[in-house]
């Protein structure tokens, strides 16, 4: 379920009915952002965050809420927020690399004594995969959304298109599995200093 599509109860409930008739389940993963037909969060909180956006959370147990209610199926729901967080033996080689020179490029930057910007990835290449790193003016990134193109989403809505695929797939490329010892990650034990100013 995308934020970028407004939320079709009915459309949505015949799809969960659909593949559970041909598959016996359905998988559902669905952004807290997702809105109703009138742009409202499904999902709202009465919070907000400190740039006044409302405050997300509760979409997974509102929507298992109406698929039982509505289908009488058993479901379960789960939040990656956590999991995906710290779940770095799972990471893309691409993904770590990236974040890597994404990380000492900012150290760079502020070492240069340089404000108001922060590195950014730039895709140069789709085939061949290349990419390279920028800077981005913060005054133009904060705050600001960033919205999966429309030739990303199928016309049902409900998933991507083979152009959101192969724009995605490089970035899940390759494996980097960090070090294991008795069935627990070894992580860098760094020696920091802080930087003189």
């Amino acid at each position: 379920l995308l934020p970028e599509v407004p939320f079709n109860q009915q459309a949505f409930l015949a799809g969960i009915k659909s593949d559970v008739e041909q598959y016996g389940y359905s998988v559902v993963i669905a952004s807290e952002g997702l809105k109703d037909a009138n742009g409202k969060l499904y999902a709202a909180s009465d919070e907000v965050d400190s740039f006044g956006h409302s405050q997300l959370g509760g979409l997974a147990p509102k929507i298992a809420g109406l698929i039982q209610n509505e289908l009488g199926y058993k479901y379960h729901w789960s939040v990656s927020d956590y999991l995906q967080r710290s779940a770095r033996h799972l990471a893309s080689k691409t993904d770590l690399e990236q974040a890597v020179a994404l990380g000492r490029e900012a150290v760079k930057l502020a070492l240069d004594d340089k404000t108001g910007i922060m590195p950014v990835l730039l895709r140069t290449n789709d085939q061949p995969y290349q990419w390279s790193i920028g800077e981005g003016d913060l005054k133009d990134i904060a705050n600001a959304e960033k919205t999966l193109p429309e030739n990303f989403i199928s016309e049902d809505g409900f998933r991507i298109t083979q152009a959101g695929v192969d724009y995605l797939k490089p970035l899940t490329i390759g494996e980097s599995y960090p070090k294991f010892k008795d069935g627990v990650p070894i992580y860098e034990q760094l020696d920091l200093h802080l930087a003189e100013v």
